[in-house]
């Protein structure tokens, strides 16, 4: 017998496993290191990455067609969000809103951490440099 859930009226399964994210960091063009935790088609409607900036490193100026949350986790940075610049470290979030041009720096002499999450989830179309 499989368990069901009711939501809305509508039967739905309690469960649908799928590979969440690579699990494996990767250099991107932007000028971070990346690290997918969960980006699949199956999770529309969120996406959630590590990034490394390395020590006194900058992000390229760009934009994105999703909204955008950063987490610091470790480190220090600056950002710039639309015409806003201002420092962030841990435990600090920021959201960034759709087609916002931001990048961040890496203020400190170690990799700067942080979670980004973006909804809808992210994908390659999303991205412009500005």
């Amino acid at each position: 017998m499989t368990r069901q859930s009711t939501e809305n009226g509508k039967n739905s399964a309690p469960a649908d496993p799928f590979q969440a994210g690579s699990g494996e960091e990767i250099w991107i063009d932007e000028g971070i290191f990346v690290t997918e935790i969960l980006n699949a088609p199956q999770s529309p409607n969120l996406s959630i990455a590590r990034c490394r900036l390395p020590a006194r490193a900058i992000t390229q100026l760009h934009s994105l067609s999703v909204e955008e949350t950063y987490i610091i986790e470790s480190g220090t940075g600056r950002m710039r969000v639309g015409e806003r610049i201002f420092d962030v470290r841990p435990g600090d979030g920021v959201r960034i809103g759709v087609n916002v041009a931001q990048n961040i720096e890496n203020t400190g002499d170690t990799d700067l951490i942080f979670i980004a999450t973006c909804t809808p989830r992210f994908t390659m179309e999303a991205y412009k440099a500005v």
